[in-house]
């Protein structure tokens, strides 16, 4: 009796799994890094805000205070 396939479309076969494989790993390693750039977006992002609210005190609009003192004063 003779096999159901033969070698050439096994060989074919094996070549498909393997680009197969090739381009699901290809997918899951651009997922990968979207997901990391995702997360450090998300965090330059938060840092940024939290740099933002830690100067806001500061600029309570009376301006600084040693540059009004020296504002009407030569220089």
């Amino acid at each position: 009796m003779t096999e159901s396939t033969s070698h050439v479309e096994q060989q074919i076969a094996a070549r498909i799994a393997a680009a197969r494989v090739k381009v699901q790993a290809a997918q899951q390693r651009r997922d990968e890094l979207s997901a990391a750039r995702r997360r450090g977006l998300a965090a330059r992002h938060a840092n940024k805000l939290r740099r933002l609210a830690e100067q806001r005190p500061d600029d309570d609009g009376q301006g600084d205070e040693e540059g009004e003192r020296d504002a009407g004063k030569p220089a």
